[in-house]
């Protein structure tokens, strides 16, 4: 009996402690609150679909139209110049760039002359009797025969008889060799072939200049040329002559171009075609880093937006009845920045910042402040 009583008291005091815990668990319970519905603000733009002209950016270095890279085709000592010959020297056409020693070789083609003026004067006693009526013309040659002069061209045969009989003693070929020496001799002086400045200057006065070195560059400063690449889906849009903006890379200096040439072949590696747009601008320089914006074509019915409000980069969040919703729409054209579409019906309240945590039925609220909806 004892063990009976204890056994129910036992349970008894167990179902009592568990009512007790419930009753403090449920005394310790908070109620939660109802969620609160937040309504995001957005900024938005009503689409005004219009003409967007597509522009290419591309950019490059400026090299002169005119550049001309200087090269000795003989030996000897760099002696003078008409003027320092030291870079950003300006001149004019037909000044002296360089003069290299040729006394050696000039008193070479002097002999060479008066070896041919021996050959001349040996055949003139045979050419009065043989040839009495072409006489007085090689008479007339010999007495002008200049050694330190230009070799004059030799007088015409007046018959087959006088050529075979002036070149069977060595004239004709004496006179072209001495020709040709004097072509060589011409080689020691470097004329500037335009009016221009020196750019380069690698050789000094007294330094020996040797066959094929180069001795430094010479461009026309009047006209440049930027050379830049762009996708080979746009070379067809562009004509020669469309006027270009250029800037520097700082954005300090505003140019303008024109493009000048169109490559017809694309680059197999890079699919580029190359564009040369031609500079006059006496602000620019040999060198310059540009960019260039080029005007391809104008596409109708359409819009510029930024890059970052594309969803999979063919649709855009809208604001129809205040909640967000997605529309089609047709890339045209990508820069860095932004995107020409088309598809977007005139009126749209398209969104103009992107929406974090964004979805379709998105409940919203358009905001007249861009910079409330920007910090959102």
């Amino acid at each position: 009996m004892r063990k009976i009583i204890l056994s129910i008291l036992g349970v008894v005091l167990v179902i009592a402690a568990i009512f007790v815990a419930i009753a403090i668990i449920e005394s310790n319970t908070k109620e939660r609150p109802p969620a609160k519905k937040v309504i995001k603000t957005v900024y938005i733009q009503t689409v005004n679909n219009g003409t967007v002209p597509i522009v290419i950016p591309a950019n490059g270095t400026v090299t002169a139209l005119q550049k001309t890279s200087l090269f000795s085709e003989v030996e000897g000592i760099f002696r003078s110049s008409s003027k320092p010959f030291r870079p950003g020297q300006e001149y004019s056409k037909g000044q002296v760039l360089l003069r290299i020693d040729a006394a050696e070789y000039s008193a070479n083609v002097r002999a060479a002359k008066s070896e041919l003026y021996n050959k001349i004067a040996s055949v003139m006693p045979d050419l009065r009797l043989d040839y009495p009526k072409d006489y007085p013309k090689w008479e007339s040659y010999l007495n002008n025969f200049d050694v330190n002069k230009s070799l004059s061209p030799l007088p015409e045969s007046s018959s087959d008889q006088e050529k075979y009989f002036i070149s069977g003693r060595g004239i004709i070929a004496g006179y072209y060799n001495i020709k040709n020496q004097e072509t060589r001799l011409n080689k020691f002086t470097i004329l500037a072939p335009y009016k221009g400045v020196l750019t380069e200057a690698i050789v000094t006065e007294g330094s020996l200049v040797r066959p094929g070195q180069k001795l430094g560059e010479f461009i026309d400063p009047s006209e440049y040329e930027l050379e830049v690449a762009i996708r080979k889906s746009f070379s067809d849009l562009l004509e020669v002559g469309e006027n270009v903006a250029l800037k520097n890379l700082e954005g300090t200096q505003q140019f303008q171009g024109k493009v000048s040439r169109v490559n017809s072949k694309i680059d197999a590696n890079s699919q580029t075609v190359q564009v040369f747009i031609k500079i006059k601008d006496a602000k620019v320089k040999e060198g310059m880093y540009l960019e260039a914006s080029l005007e391809a074509r104008n596409v109708e019915n359409a819009l510029s937006i930024p890059r970052n409000l594309l969803v999979d980069q063919n649709k855009v969040y809208f604001v129809q009845d205040n909640t967000l919703q997605l529309a089609e729409i047709e890339p045209v054209h990508f820069s860095s920045e932004s995107v020409v579409i088309t598809g977007l019906k005139n009126g749209t309240k398209l969104i103009s910042a992107p929406v974090p945590g964004a979805f379709v039925g998105m409940p919203v609220e358009i905001s007249d402040n861009p910079s409330l909806a920007e910090t959102k």
